[in-house]
């Protein structure tokens, strides 16, 4: 099969097309035929090792010395099965499925193998591969976060960051919870945040969200730019300021796929894109996320020969 390697750390250059073995699925694995990929900033950050100095020594153990353990990148992936493991049920062949990887990665190819218990589910019935492969990161992320702040019906929640990957996601989410929500972006990007359900959009560039004089009962930092005393100004005396920045990723369940496959199909979510290369092109996006420009997410199409 055709991947894309990670052949060391440093620029999108490292990364090279080869042709590697198929892997082939383990009792309760499923073989997936990959159809779509992303790559976003965690994969960019993982390529270049850029992590700050005091967790070089512990990622570099857990990452791997000279080269990622895994050379093929890529966290988000939808596809279909095209293989079971003999002691599979949840899914069989054929099956149109959506999943997220997490820290195994492997999503950069043409085929991956996953446990039947992973972060793997059917994807929406109402998208394409290329949509589907969009929302695992960022929907999952938001809705861990949100779900942590207990987000309910009437609150104001503000959202920093809010037209990137998760972002895009948080806006749409805490709507759907039945909050007044406020959008933090550029202006070039203000319409697409209004578009996703914002009621309110603030133009970091013009204004300082701090001192507008509203408090919110929760600050959900999607970029992890803002520090927590400066979250902290905008807050109501109980309000909650979250940041996916040092608090780690939540804990995904499989379960979570299963929430944001319904919703949607029901039309309360949706995938943003930006622009879709092709596979061979990876190096090509690297730089395009590497701007900090892009919305929503970066879409790696995977062509299979006939």
């Amino acid at each position: 099969m055709k991947a894309m390697i990670c052949t060391n750390y440093g620029s999108p250059d490292v990364v090279k097309l080869r042709e590697v073995a198929k892997p082939m699925p383990k009792a309760k694995e499923v073989l997936i035929k990959i159809h779509a990929t992303t790559v976003a900033t965690g994969d960019c950050r993982v390529r270049a090792f850029n992590s700050p100095l005091t967790f070089w020594i512990p990622m570099r153990l857990f990452l791997g010395i000279r080269r990622p353990r895994n050379p093929i990148l890529g966290v988000e992936l939808a596809g279909e099965v095209e293989d079971v493991g003999r002691e599979v049920t949840k899914f069989k062949k054929g099956d149109k499925v959506y999943a997220l990887s997490g820290m195994r990665f492997g999503a950069h190819a043409q085929y991956i193998c996953m446990s039947e218990e992973g972060i793997l589910a059917r994807m929406p019935s109402n998208t394409t591969y290329e949509e589907a492969a969009a929302i695992p990161f960022g929907g999952t992320t938001a809705l861990g976060f949100l779900r942590n702040a207990h987000i309910q019906q009437g609150q104001q929640v503000l959202i920093y960051g809010a037209s990137g990957s998760v972002g895009t996601a948080a806006v749409q989410l805490a709507k759907y919870y039945g909050a007044e929500v406020t959008g933090v972006c550029s202006g070039k990007n203000a319409e697409l945040v209004r578009s996703l359900g914002a009621d309110h959009v603030i133009d970091y560039m013009k204004e300082d969200f701090t001192e507008s004089g509203v408090r919110y009962d929760v600050v959900f930092d999607a970029l992890g730019k803002i520090s927590k005393s400066i979250g902290k100004k905008a807050l109501k005396p109980s309000g909650i300021y979250l940041t996916v920045q040092g608090q780690g990723i939540v804990k995904v369940l499989a379960k979570d796929m299963v929430i944001l496959q319904e919703l949607v199909e029901a039309g309360k979510l949706q995938a943003v894109i930006d622009r879709r290369y092709p596979l061979e092109q990876i190096p090509e996006a690297y730089c395009y996320v590497e701007t900090g420009r892009k919305k929503g997410n970066v879409v790696i199409t995977v062509a299979h020969d006939h």
